[in-house]
């Protein structure tokens, strides 16, 4: 008998994506804003991590980096990515693709300084996916730093830590059924005029 109940349904794929954040954060123990996110060298080498997705809307999925880490530099030079969002509570997944671009400056800041004090240094103190010689000379900077912008409570934005949006031309949805007979809708969105059209997939 085929499966209908539940059935992922067509419409706006970013009402969609809220509907289920929404039940991922009542029902995830933990970080239910986690994505792995893909990237690729020039030469399509990839690359995959988690990182938080820290804001999102019509425009895009929005995450922060140091765009002199491994990631930001294959960020600058091919700047096309892959999000992965798994909630195992849930039985779900959605896979999104697309190009990327940064954030302004005013929204790094904004970002940047909303963060606890002590993550604003550990971040300047960071020369992230670097060669450190050593924990200690880690925690020496991040002393340094602490103890000269205490008083002021927040730490300048160092220019290399922004944000990147990733502006979605597909996003898939996953859903996990019994005996392996999976449901997945693919959506589209037409380069011209902006418009979503959405599939089945075989699972």
């Amino acid at each position: 008998m085929t499966q209908t109940a539940n059935a992922i349904p067509q419409g706006d794929p970013f009402d969609l994506f809220d509907s289920w954040f929404a039940e991922a954060q009542e029902s995830e123990p933990n970080d239910p804003n986690a994505m792995a996110l893909a990237t690729a060298t020039p030469t399509g080498a990839p690359s995959v991590r988690m990182v938080l997705l820290k804001g999102h809307d019509a425009r895009g999925f929005v995450f922060y980096t140091n765009a002199q880490s491994r990631k930001g530099g294959e960020i600058l030079a091919n700047p096309q990515a892959a999000l992965l969002f798994h909630w195992k509570s849930l039985r779900r997944q959605i896979r999104i693709e697309g190009p990327l671009e940064e954030v302004s400056k005013e929204e790094a800041d904004a970002y940047f300084h909303s963060r606890p004090f002590v993550s604003q240094v550990g971040s300047a103190a960071s020369e992230q996916s670097r060669v450190l010689d050593s924990r200690a000379t880690y925690d020496a900077r991040v002393t340094e730093l602490r103890e000269a912008y205490e008083d002021a409570g927040e730490v300048p934005r160092p220019p290399h830590w922004t944000g990147f949006r990733l502006s979605p031309h597909a996003i898939e949805f996953w859903m996990d059924r019994p005996n392996r007979l999976h449901e997945r809708r693919r959506f589209e969105r037409d380069s011209g005029n902006g418009a979503w059209t959405s599939s089945l997939l075989y699972p």
